[in-house]
């Protein structure tokens, strides 16, 4: 036995391995091993056993051929090297009898190793990742009947799913995840694989229905069919004879109707994911018997009904989301998971207050419930929720003040009120942090990413994006936009140094840009319009070298626009609405306000250039005023028939007036007479 795993070594193998006759058992993984195998003193060890080459730079056929005379070789790991098809190789039959094959991740595009066609023992085939463009080798599963585990995840296989001639009782795990699959499940799939633990084939193209047959794995613990084609409902029989079933994830199908009957017996549930699809109805009563259940992802359906009281009992319950339904009425008093983490109800049609509706959730990493049309104020108790990261309450109609406890949620990273009817000032105190940090070459260097699978919605340079995952570690905000808040920004928000996004518009705010937000070295999104600001923009933010996206539009802001580094970028629509802004990228591009007291042409040039008068108002409001002078003497003259008449004989009198006068100062007109123009 020889294992030099883990280590940093490199380059070539060297020859003198070729000595080591008896060696049974080598470990070369994970060091930077180079070379092809072809060519290595690997060939000559013919009673190895075990040969473990994963996670090198090594050059592995796919055909093998190195180990044909390998006749002891039961075991070889060549994951994480470079799989690739030799040229001129003949059809030989190996010597060897392998018991676990794992080439994973290599590269390889090509069609199946032909070899494989003469394997009888295999217990372990891990193939994925190496695009292998042809059908699934049904061949692989009628040969070895001692198979377990058969990992195909990526591979552009395509065509149908063909199941073996006769039942394979000891295929454990099944994974055929993203590849091109396409058609129906075969009907009889829980018939020939009986014994099978976990399935996914999710990321094809499958279609139909899904097969009852899934009810004969009484053993089955994960099905994971998400992200294809299937369509109809879920079978009864699936709900009924998979006793054993742990996670069941059906997402993004068009599957309908309701979700489960009342013979549901998926009792030892711990994640349900039906979200995508085009489920009807309430959330099922027969749920409640999920004692275990973790996560309830239900999201993005057309589910109706209230929020069951029932789910607030469920003690394992982590993860709930059923944002994106019609559900509807007011949120549950006292609905608190004991265990709950994430919290998603956004885009629905909830109501009520947030008063008596989580008071207790103490343990709360998320809170989502944007778009509903939840009252009233954000309760003072939400400061006790002191894990609280992400909280979302925008596009809802809550009022007050903004609560000073939400100065005590130290993990805040997301905060978003938005389009509500929150007044008052903006608390100095207010936070956001994420948890990771920006280095100055712009990588980023994460602390504790998050796990979180389910999306957020936010949004950031004036676009709604979601955020997921790992994704969420990278990010923090707050926007406070489309309310009615007042008073000065405060100063201490420029110490919020982690900040990317900052929306503070559509308000009443008042005073200057601090000058502090040039702290802000990671904001990207900067977004200040529609507010009553006053003063010019410091110069200091022109050090923020990240910032994208910045707006102060509509405000009654003076001075200069700088034009250095990325403030060159922004367009016209960064600025306009403020009458006394001048410079790029505004039209009115003036390099002073003041004039000299001269009066030369020159100055008066300047004078009628220097961007006090904005023409457009000035003709419309011209125009407003002579139609509405017209307008008045009009319905004066209507009402009154004295100065009617008044009027009138005064436009005759003047006519005539004005007709003698030309007559008597023209003499070339005096040969005209009136009648003759009757003529």
């Amino acid at each position: 036995m020889l294992d030099i795993s883990y280590n940093d070594f490199s380059g070539s193998l060297p020859l003198c391995l070729v000595n080591l006759t008896s060696l049974q058992w080598l470990d070369l993984s994970s060091n930077h091993f180079i070379g092809n195998i072809s060519s290595s003193p690997l060939r000559g060890l013919k009673n190895l056993e075990h040969l473990s080459l994963s996670n090198n730079l090594f050059q592995i056929p796919i055909s093998l051929s190195p180990f044909f005379n390998h006749s002891k070789l039961k075991f070889l790991n060549g994951r994480g090297n470079k799989i690739y098809a030799e040229i001129n190789h003949q059809n030989l039959n190996p010597r060897f009898q392998l018991e676990r094959l794992d080439l994973s991740d290599g590269g390889y595009s090509g069609a199946f190793p032909k070899f494989l066609y003469h394997q009888y023992n295999l217990q372990f085939v891990d193939l994925s990742h190496i695009q292998m463009r042809e059908g699934f080798p049904s061949w692989l599963l009628h040969n070895n009947t001692k198979l377990e585990f058969l990992y195909l995840i990526n591979n552009s296989l395509s065509g149908p799913l063909q199941l073996p001639l006769h039942f394979h009782t000891n295929l454990s795990y099944l994974d055929i995840s993203d590849n091109c699959f396409q058609g129906y499940i075969a009907p009889m799939i829980g018939t020939y694989l009986p014994r099978v633990r976990y399935v996914n084939m999710s990321g094809n193209g499958f279609r139909g229905s899904i097969p009852s047959s899934f009810g004969n794995m009484s053993l089955l613990q994960t099905l994971d069919l998400s992200n294809n084609k299937l369509s109809g409902s879920i079978p009864e029989y699936l709900t009924i004879g998979c006793i054993s079933l742990v996670e069941l994830i059906l997402s993004n199908n068009s599957l309908q109707g309701q979700i489960f009957s009342r013979t549901f017996n998926l009792r030892f549930l711990r994640e349900l994911q039906l979200d995508g699809n085009q489920f009807t109805g309430s959330i099922p009563h027969s749920l409640s018997n999920c004692t275990f259940l973790r996560v309830l992802d239900l999201s993005h359906n057309d589910i109706s009904g209230k929020i069951p009281w029932w789910l607030g009992n469920m003690s394992y319950l982590e993860i709930l989301d059923l944002s994106m339904n019609n559900i509807s009425g007011n949120l549950p008093s006292n609905f608190c998971p004991a265990n709950i983490q994430e919290l998603y109800l956004s885009r629905n049609g909830l109501q009520g207050s947030l008063k008596d509706a989580f008071y207790g959730c103490f343990e709360l990493i998320v809170l989502d419930l944007s778009h509903n049309n939840v009252t009233g104020s954000i309760p003072p108790w939400i400061g006790k929720f002191s894990q609280l990261s992400y909280l979302i309450l925008g596009h809802n109609n809550i009022e007050a003040k903004i609560p000073i406890q939400l100065c005590n949620l130290t993990q805040l990273s997301l905060i978003d009120l938005s389009h509500n009817h929150l007044s008052g000032p903006i608390l100095p105190c207010l936070r956001s942090t994420s948890n990771s940090y920006r280095q100055q070459d712009g990588s980023y260097n994460a602390s504790a990413p998050v796990s979180m699978d389910e999306p957020l919605e936010f949004t950031t340079k004036s676009i709604s994006y979601s955020y997921q995952g790992s994704m969420l570690s990278y990010f923090s905000g707050i926007d406070l936009s489309c309310n009615h808040l007042t008073g000065r920004i405060p100063t201490e928000i420029g110490n919020l140094n982690e900040i990317h996004v900052l929306n503070l518009s559509h308000n009443s705010l008042t005073g200057e840009i601090p000058a502090s937000f040039s702290n802000l070295h990671q904001i990207e999104s900067l977004d200040l319009s529609h507010n009553n600001l006053e003063g010019s923009i410091p110069s200091q933010l022109t050090e923020l070298n990240f910032l994208a996206v910045f707006n102060v539009s509509y405000n009654n802001l003076s001075g200069k626009i700088p034009d250095v580094k990325q403030f060159a970028t922004f367009d016209e629509s960064s600025y306009r609405g403020n009458l006394f802004l001048y410079g790029c990228p505004l039209k009115k591009n003036c390099t002073e306000i003041s004039l000299p007291p001269s009066k030369s042409r020159t100055s008066i040039e300047n004078k009628e250039n220097s961007c006090f008068i904005d023409k457009d108002a000035f003709h419309a409001s011209f125009g407003v005023t002579y139609i509405m002078v017209l307008l008045v003497i009009v319905a004066v003259l209507y009402i009154n028939p004295y100065w009617r008449q008044a009027w009138f004989y005064y436009i005759e009198v003047s006519t005539n007036n004005c007709y003698y006068f030309i007559i008597d100062n023209l003499p070339f007109l005096s040969k005209f007479r009136f009648c003759n123009f009757c003529k």
